[in-house]
């Protein structure tokens, strides 16, 4: 049976949200997880008073920072196994590819940059993991990531589920715009290495 972020927002609560971005940040099934709408849709859920907006972005700042804390840990522990996995269902090399070059060009910014990014926030703790940067280092630059990803988006949601009367019946669109914006690096990225490769 289908079911919309709404329903799934309301349905599994605090500690399935926590499990749902502590997930979408860490493991690469992640890929089929909806971080940044999901974020949007339980701050909406807040600003209608189903959920304390300081409790959500409490737990969902907590769950995004341990996500990449196991990330990296993942890295740490079978990195170079990583780099020679086959592609599968949940796994496509070209996307830790792509994510290493995303990491290069931007250093330890990456961490903060990515959160933001769809696919490549999976990507960035591991790599980062693998040797590519310095644990305190890493730690900062998660916290400040996680932090101003999950208080950003979702208080965003809260202030329009507040301000706006009905917005569940906006919800749907609204996701898209969010999931929109999400893929636009994604597609510049793309467009930048076909237009290297002409």
């Amino acid at each position: 049976m289908h079911m919309t972020l709404l329903e799934l927002v309301t349905r599994v609560g605090y500690v399935g949200l926590f499990l749902i971005i502590f997930a979408e940040s860490s493991l690469f099934f992640s890929l089929l997880l909806p971080g940044n709408s999901l974020l949007f849709t339980a701050g909406v859920i807040a600003g209608q008073g189903f959920l304390n907006i300081y409790i959500l972005v409490t737990i969902l700042a907590l769950a995004a920072i341990l996500g990449d804390n196991f990330g990296y840990w993942i890295g740490s522990k079978i990195g170079p196994k990583i780099f020679s996995r086959e592609d599968s269902r949940f796994f496509n090399k070209k996307h830790l590819v792509r994510t290493e070059l995303f990491y290069k060009k931007y250093g330890p910014k990456a961490v903060v940059i990515a959160r933001f990014i769809p696919v490549v926030r999976t990507f960035v703790p591991i790599l980062a993991g693998v040797g590519l940067m310095r644990y305190r280092t890493f730690i900062t630059y998660n916290i400040i990531g996680s932090v101003f990803w999950s208080v950003g988006v979702t208080v965003t949601g809260f202030l329009l589920g507040k301000s706006i009367p009905n917005i569940d019946a906006f919800i749907l669109p609204l996701v898209g715009v969010i999931i929109l914006i999400s893929v636009i690096p994604i597609v510049l990225e793309y467009v930048k290495k076909d237009t290297a490769n002409i």
